[in-house]
């Protein structure tokens, strides 16, 4: 389609087998799936589902009008609403969150409309020096080094660079995007429909200008709404686990150190076990995608 168209101690527990610490975990990780999978609009969240930051605290950023493109409209309570391209599409709009995100723990959700579909409709974060307007359909998060951006058919965007991350979104169905930024560990990581897709961007603890949460689009009438944030405060657990991480890189590290269960979800949560992502080659966007 077109974007032209319209308090007591437990007493201690007996020691566990590696083979039943791991059965346990992957028991405990399906546990999580299943509830994120059947926890509605995100924002009615269960203890039991262990979604990223559940105790943290509520955020309360939301879109800045100031920084967004002519062709977006906000509304909805505290505009949290996203309209892009009301009318028609002839490019590709933009907008960014009103507060920074460095240096510490966020995770947001955004619902999606129905109206996915055409060149490109992106999340992530950026810079103030993203551009948040074109007069063409492009994808303009990840253009160049002040984005990190994944579009909605799987493909990460950061320097103009192309990686594929993940299968592209059912086109005209309605979808739930994930977002959470660690700015201690310095990694970006998507979710979809509840569902983990690993660890997408790293070494942006580096970056030493302002991170904002951005959003785009390329079609037209396309909603997005902002119904979940929260953030967890930077602590001396944060650091600790910074540190631990530099020295552990897969689940098998981890496993070997025996830790109680909740210590190693924690430690779990920056862990990526997938393969190296491909790049994605020009014939590959314009043919394939």
């Amino acid at each position: 389609m077109s974007d032209l168209e319209v308090g007591q101690q437990s007493p201690p527990m007996p020691a566990q087998t590696p083979r039943q610490r791991r059965r346990q975990l992957q028991q405990h990780q399906g546990r999580i799936e299943h509830a994120m999978q059947a926890g509605g609009d995100g924002q009615d969240k269960s203890p039991m589902m262990r979604c990223p930051l559940v105790n943290g605290v509520d955020d309360n950023w939301t879109w800045s009008k100031r920084f967004r493109s002519k062709e977006v409209v906000l509304s909805g309570p505290n505009f949290r609403t996203v309209h892009f391209h009301p009318n028609w599409s002839k490019g590709t709009a933009g907008i960014q969150g009103n507060r920074p995100l460095n240096n510490s723990r966020h995770y947001w959700e955004l619902h999606v409309s129905q109206r996915v579909f055409g060149t490109s409709i992106m999340f992530g974060i950026g810079t103030r020096n993203c551009r948040l307007h074109a007069n063409e359909f492009r994808n303009m998060l990840g253009e160049n080094e002040h984005g990190w951006g994944l579009s909605h058919k799987g493909v990460l965007w950061h320097k103009g660079v192309a990686l594929l991350y993940t299968k592209r979104f059912r086109e005209n169905h309605p979808t739930q995007i994930g977002v959470l930024f660690d700015g201690i560990e310095g990694t970006l990581t998507y979710y979809k429909d509840g569902k983990c897709l690993g660890v997408a961007f790293r070494g942006l603890e580096k970056v030493a200008e302002p991170l904002y949460p951005i959003v785009c689009s390329t079609a037209a009438k396309t909603e997005m709404t902002l119904k979940y944030a929260r953030r967890e405060f930077v602590n001396l657990q944060d650091h600790c686990r910074a540190v631990i991480m530099r020295r552990l890189r897969t689940a098998g590290d981890l496993e070997k150190l025996k830790l109680p269960l909740p210590i190693c979800e924690y430690l779990g949560e920056v862990i990526d076990d997938k393969e190296p992502l491909r790049q994605v080659d020009n014939y590959d966007i314009l043919c394939d995608f």
